[in-house]
């Protein structure tokens, strides 16, 4: 990154993490996807119980790889042969885990944290469950407010995660949402389609639980 441009990243990220602190969540600013697997080993123990939330994020970091080396209980919602059935199991014990580790779709430079669900086991467990949350998100996350949070999912994140899924959307097929076609930009527009992966908008604000939602911000862009 040229180093203006990163200078002024800085300022913004810098900003970010003041406001996720002021509103009692735990902020680390790391530079890369490898030293964000390192910060995430500092907050685990052996040993831990933990789940994870739907998350290209994830697997582009090596989160996935860490969390099946054997160190830990992992609740592995992408091991291979689960039923629906056992991998909504997995769903349901995952809010009861030590430490809950998934994405964000988006974070504010107020410190708030924007996610829209599907399913919304996610979006459930950050709210309430395990005992500690952490999120990982690369400075492509990172926006001026919600406004702008509620732009990105529309016109990339859930066209670009209902690609991956395969889901038979709207957004899928021409790469952006129904709502804005439409000129309804309201939060909650969308398709009726049964695969809607928009059903459910969480903004994480002000934290009662100090320190139990932790945040990593990364220096590269990762995730959708």
């Amino acid at each position: 990154m040229d180093l203006n441009a990163k200078a002024i990243l800085d300022k913004r990220i810098a900003k970010t993490m003041k406001n996720l602190e002021r509103n009692n969540m735990q902020a680390h600013y790391v530079e890369t996807r490898a030293a964000a697997v390192e910060k995430v080993k500092e907050l685990l123990k052996d040993g831990d119980t933990v789940g994870v939330g739907g998350a290209q994020t994830l697997f582009e970091c090596g989160i996935i790889d860490v969390l099946r080396s054997g160190n830990y209980k992992f609740l592995d919602r992408y091991a291979e042969g689960l039923t629906g059935g056992q991998l909504n199991q997995v769903f349901i014990e995952s809010f009861s885990a030590d430490s809950y580790i998934c994405s964000a779709n988006a974070i504010t430079e107020n410190g708030e944290l924007y996610n829209v669900d599907g399913n919304s086991n996610r979006v459930a467990a950050i709210c309430f469950g395990p005992k500690s949350v952490i999120i990982i998100a690369g400075r492509n996350k990172l926006v001026k407010n919600l406004e702008a949070a509620i732009t990105r999912v529309k016109t990339f994140a859930a066209p670009s995660n209902a690609a991956r899924l395969s889901c038979r959307t709207y957004c899928n097929e021409k790469g952006e949402c129904m709502a804005l076609s439409q000129n309804a930009d309201e939060m909650a527009s969308g398709c009726s389609s049964p695969e809607r992966i928009c059903c459910n908008y969480v903004v994480s604000a002000y934290q009662r639980h100090k320190d139990r939602i932790k945040v990593i911000l990364v220096g590269e862009e990762i995730g959708y």
